[in-house]
């Protein structure tokens, strides 16, 4: 995902258990919505009544629909990396695990087409205002990344690379939720921008 200037908008104090436990509940009721019809049936005041806050309480956690579903698209990317932890990649090189790893995470937003939808469309719309969102979303993609790669600290190569990965992943599933392109399109796409992790790896005894 594409990194975001920041910008002047404070940092939040962490969230008590309880508030953590009400921020979660307004993301399920956030999926719920979007997973039945997509970005247009996520209505703010339908949210708050799913998720039993007050409307205003609802914007103080999120200031927009485009930040709501931009951090559920963060916490489904979250769960997936949970998900994936547990049946890591099986390819020999660093390159295969990743574009197995992302097409793991495409079969998974494939299933949930509307609620994908949704949230690709909220990044696509994702002004200044939403960087801190977006950055979370980034950094959520950037280590599902390197668990695939088995890599803790990528030199700024690597990092450059996983960059043009995720922009391919997230290019080719706009493509594919737009109808542009098919489920092999993609996954050539993604394949082939894979191939860069290998270029910038050094085989294993030559670091």
């Amino acid at each position: 995902m594409p990194a975001r200037a920041s910008t002047s908008r404070p940092t939040p104090p962490p969230l008590t258990e309880r508030q953590e436990a009400r921020r979660r509940r307004i993301l399920r009721a956030s999926a719920q919505l979007a997973a039945r019809g997509g970005f247009d049936a996520v209505q703010m005041r339908e949210v708050a009544e799913s998720s039993q806050v007050a409307l205003g309480t609802l914007y103080r956690y999120f200031p927009s629909k485009v930040h709501l579903l931009v951090a559920t698209m963060q916490d489904q990317l979250e769960r997936l990396h949970g998900t994936l932890r547990k049946r890591p990649p099986a390819g020999e090189s660093a390159g295969e695990r990743v574009a197995e790893t992302l097409m793991r995470a495409f079969g998974a937003l494939q299933r949930d087409p509307h609620l994908a939808d949704a949230m690709v469309r909220a990044l696509t719309f994702a002004d200044r205002s939403v960087s801190p969102e977006v950055d979370q979303v980034s950094r959520q993609t950037t280590a599902i990344v390197l668990d695939a790669m088995g890599l803790q600290e990528p030199t700024a190569e690597q990092l450059s690379a996983i960059r043009v990965i995720e922009h391919t992943w997230l290019s080719a599933l706009v493509t594919w939720l737009s109808g542009r392109a098919s489920l092999a399109q993609a996954k050539a796409d993604i394949e082939t921008a894979c191939r860069l992790i290998d270029l910038t790896t050094p085989p294993a005894g030559h670091e």
